[in-house]
């Protein structure tokens, strides 16, 4: 037994220095205008541990899933694009009303990142009861997941409230740009919710991990390779995806696949984006700048990410009174008397099913 709790004395010092680094690096940070009701302390009193519960968690989950990180930032995305940052995309379907889920673009969010969410959930309520919301707890892990891959610390607001109904599939396809766009259609989606050209390039450079199928990017392979795309690295698709049918998936970033990093431009740079919506950020005068910029300098891109993810995870948020705090987050709490006071329960959570289609974020 002393063996036992000798050993994880280390781990739990080591547990407290990057909580302190992180909390270092944050502080120099720039970030956006937060949005009436957020703050960066909002837990401070009622669920004080809140961000080392969910930081301890997925550093163990990580470890275990390094897939997990980038399925957690890409829901993070998912959820702020469509009606806003309120976490209806945690909402299963019910028997009169379908989920975000199943919308086409969503097909290919990861199972795995929606039983993350529901178990930090549960971690959360044990600790503090239900005080965290589900959209809050989104955001949480999709910051945490950029720092487990390398990437920026940055301080968090919080304060958003649960959603009380899913977007309709037609208002999901209007907020999402499929992987076939170029940047002016891209910039029209994101003008929607008040993001520019800067955030777009610095957004983009989520792509630095996680993967994509096949079906996201064979327009770039079929019938005709794209004269954008590298020969070499088409040649290295085609292996992937021999026909426009397959449903494989590779890597979004060759180079450092699992790390979150700038090298997602180094392979725009030299014709090596999966999508074209990836390498048309080169080809387009007004974003060619801006790739390059980050390309060369890591620091520069890091900055960028923080004020840009910061300021998407604001959008349309709920605060205050609106909303809700779901007891568990793939279910509105119930409507009978009383039932919003009522502690978290699970229940069994929906599989998302693979499927080929993929999105920009």
């Amino acid at each position: 037994m002393a063996a036992a709790t000798s050993s994880r004395r280390p781990a739990a010092a080591l547990l407290v220095l990057a909580a302190a680094v992180v909390a270092l690096a944050a502080e120099g940070a720039r970030y956006p205008p937060l949005a009436p009701g957020l703050s960066f302390d909002f837990y401070k009193k009622s669920c004080p541990k809140a961000e080392s519960i969910v930081r301890e968690f997925l550093a163990s989950a990580v470890r275990q899933n390094v897939g997990l990180a980038a399925a957690l930032i890409r829901l993070h995305f998912h959820d702020c694009f469509v009606q806003g940052c309120d976490a209806s995309i945690l909402l299963d379907a019910t028997p009169t009303q379908p989920s975000e889920q199943q919308s086409p673009p969503n097909l290919t969010l990861r199972p795995a990142a929606f039983k993350a969410v529901n178990d930090i959930r549960a971690r959360l309520d044990q600790a503090c009861g239900r005080v965290v919301s589900c959209a809050d707890i989104v955001a949480l892990a999709a910051r945490e997941s950029v720092a487990l891959g390398g990437g920026p610390a940055y301080k968090l607001p919080l304060g958003r409230r649960d959603g009380l109904a899913p977007a309709s599939n037609a208002a999901v396809l209007a907020a999402l740009p499929p992987p076939t766009s170029k940047v002016p259609t891209l910039l029209s989606f994101l003008a929607k919710i008040n993001l520019d050209v800067t955030d777009l390039v610095a957004l983009s450079g989520g792509h630095t991990v996680g993967i994509a199928h096949c079906g996201s990017f064979d327009n770039r392979l079929f019938p005709t390779q794209d004269p954008t795309l590298n020969k070499f690295f088409a040649g290295q698709l085609y292996r992937t995806c021999p026909t426009n049918a397959t449903v494989n998936t590779t890597a979004n970033d060759v180079r450092t696949p699992n790390a979150f990093d700038n090298k997602y431009y180094v392979d725009l740079l030299n014709r090596e984006g999966l999508f074209t919506s990836d390498q048309d950020l080169l080809t387009n005068a007004t974003t060619r700048p801006i790739v390059t910029r980050f390309a060369v300098d890591q620091d520069a891109f890091f900055h960028q990410f923080v004020y840009s993810y910061v300021k998407m995870g604001q959008v349309n948020v709920l605060t205050g009174s609106q909303g809700q705090v779901r007891a568990n987050c793939s279910a509105r709490n119930g409507a009978a008397a009383g039932d919003s006071d009522l502690p978290w329960s699970s229940v069994v959570i929906e599989t998302v099913a693979d499927a080929a289609g993929s999105l920009v974020l």
